[in-house]
């Protein structure tokens, strides 16, 4: 299982409508952080439970899922996290 699949495999908890990754690692190869290893993600994900939540309890949230992984295979992850009705107004 490559680290998106583990991503998606971790962030299955909160039954994401929409759920996109990519992978940015090539962006940042050579800089200092990037030798430590673990890649760079952008993350957009859309769920229900994200409700009633400040954004910083989402990114709390996605944190928590993705555990051990922020420690090894995550160096950095860039995240925006909607509800639904935020993201139909963004469309």
């Amino acid at each position: 299982m490559n680290t998106i699949e583990m991503i998606r495999a971790r962030l299955a908890p909160l039954s994401p409508e929409r759920l996109e990754i990519e992978d940015e690692s090539a962006r940042h190869a050579g800089h200092e952080g990037a030798k430590g290893g673990g890649g760079h993600y952008r993350l957009a994900i859309v769920s229900a439970q994200f409700a009633g939540k400040t954004l910083i309890s989402r990114h709390r949230m996605i944190n928590e899922l993705l555990g051990n992984m922020m420690q090894k295979e995550i160096h950095a992850i860039s995240i925006k996290a909607y509800t639904p009705d935020e993201n139909q107004s963004a469309n």
